[in-house]
């Protein structure tokens, strides 16, 4: 997949009904199960009959072989899951394969090694998840994002649809989680329109 056709909207969940509510193309939907693999799975496989009526991307946040049992577009690594390069032989040459980086030096070694797109952050605070290193904020992220030309790049962490404009030109999208618990459907939308994709 191209860069220009990849989705600029990804939305993380462990929620089926969430997936139901914002799959759609433009979008990519990042299953995120952290208690283990077996529920993990369960949701991956209904959440990927659904992006694919939809049009959607269906991605595994951490699990290559979950990603690779449920026959998932691809997975998202972080610092602690398999190495890009591992995972990239695991699933294969035309799979997704994400990495999470904070640095220009960590997103040219994982483009390197056979990153699909790259997940920048966090960007704001949130309290999703524990243990995340200090914000980097829009300016640094757009940063990471011009070591890498050519490569989408999506903020991550704490991110808002009244946050958007100010990744505009700077990143090819975003990625959030906790804007979507409320009401996915009318999120997913205010996030397409602030990013200008047609919903």
């Amino acid at each position: 997949m191209d860069a220009l056709s990849f989705p600029r909207l990804h939305v993380l969940t462990d929620d089926v009904e969430v997936v139901r509510a914002v799959a759609r193309p433009g979008v990519a939907v990042q299953i995120r199960v952290k208690s283990n693999d077996n529920a993990a799975y369960a949701v991956t496989v209904a959440a990927v009959r659904i992006c694919r009526a939809a049009g959607a991307m269906c991605l595994v946040n951490d699990s290559v072989g979950v990603a690779l049992a449920a026959g998932a577009d691809g997975v998202h690594v972080g610092a602690d899951d398999l190495p890009v390069d591992a995972a990239r032989r695991v699933l294969g040459p035309d799979a997704i394969v994400g990495a999470t980086c904070r640095t220009a030096e960590d997103a040219r070694e994982a483009i390197a090694r056979g990153a699909s797109y790259l997940g920048v952050g966090p960007a704001f605070a949130t309290s999703t998840k524990d243990g995340l290193p200090p914000p980097l904020g829009p300016d640094r992220i757009a940063g990471v994002a011009a070591a890498v030309p050519g490569t989408p790049v999506l903020a991550i962490g704490g991110i808002t649809p009244a946050h958007v404009p100010r990744f505009a030109g700077r990143v090819h999208g975003v990625a959030a989680i906790s804007a979507f618990t409320a009401d996915p459907a009318r999120a997913v939308d205010e996030f397409l329109q602030a990013l200008g994709v047609p919903a």
